[in-house]
């Protein structure tokens, strides 16, 4: 099946410090809280969850094994780029850059080491493709310096709404693993695998929804350390059925041990 009409719902990460944590989302990348439970906290903007604390005490990370890149977190425009951006340099946070031609980005880690994206997409008339259809993209440095000054009256107050979770980037152990499992089981369609020991995948003509790489080289599957514990894939009901769900929420894991957690949103 191609898979159609999708959204990408919150990422839960497997926590050691919870409070930290709960904090950093707030104050440097600008969430709400949402709900919160023991050990778990829920945080986004009033639309949208985004990201979900799941508190493991002890739990620490594995850098040998497969799993998160990055989250990449999608602002409506490019002046909100810019507020963020104009934020995080006013809390000195570093961060790295990359003009993608299809979007902008801006690349920092959390403090237990998660991957996060904040990016503004470019107009999809703007984006161009290869002979064979996928889109092109690269990693150029950002014009920032227009983006500030687009933003310059506007300080940042938080996520806005129309914030979503516009991809997932996984290491991986295998691209024809996660080529089987990404584009055979779930549907998604290839759309660039120009980038050496990457392949990226969308639904919908988007860039891409799904990155995976190779260029750490894990050699363990995921399993219970600090880091991702499940990414979630927001289907209407036909889409859930033609996938083999039987109930509303249930969830697959790839061949790295990557769980994704099918919710519909009928």
């Amino acid at each position: 099946m191609k898979l159609t009409n999708i959204q990408l719902g919150a990422v839960t990460l497997r926590v050691n410090d919870l409070e930290t944590m709960k904090t950093y989302y707030e104050r440097v990348i600008g969430m709400d809280v949402l709900e919160t439970s023991e050990h778990r906290v829920t945080l986004g903007t009033h639309e949208m969850a985004l990201v979900v604390l799941h508190e493991v005490s002890g739990v620490r990370p594995n850098p040998r094994a497969a799993g998160l890149f990055h989250m990449a977190i999608l602002l409506p425009d490019r002046v909100e780029l810019g507020r963020i951006l104009r934020h995080l340099i006013e809390q000195r946070i570093e961060v790295g850059q990359g003009d993608h031609l299809v979007s902008e980005a801006f690349y920092l880690s959390d403090p237990e080491g998660n991957g996060i994206e904040l990016y503004a997409d470019r107009p999809r008339e703007q984006w161009e493709y290869e002979a064979n259809g996928h889109v092109k993209m690269s990693t150029d440095p950002v014009e920032y310096e227009s983006m500030l000054e687009a933003a310059a009256d506007r300080p940042f107050t938080g996520l806005p709404n129309g914030t979503t979770m516009g991809h997932v980037h996984f290491k991986v152990r295998s691209l024809e693993a996660a080529k089987l499992f990404y584009q055979d089981r779930l549907g998604f369609t290839v759309t660039t695998d120009s980038y050496p020991g990457a392949l990226f995948l969308a639904a919908d003509g988007y860039h891409h929804h799904i990155g995976t790489n190779v260029w750490a080289r894990p050699s363990q599957a995921m399993g219970q350390e600090a880091g991702l514990e499940a990414w979630t894939l927001l289907v209407d009901a036909e889409t859930n059925r033609a996938l083999g769900g039987t109930t509303p929420e249930w969830s697959l894991t790839d061949d790295d041990g990557i769980k994704v957690n099918i919710k519909s949103v009928d």
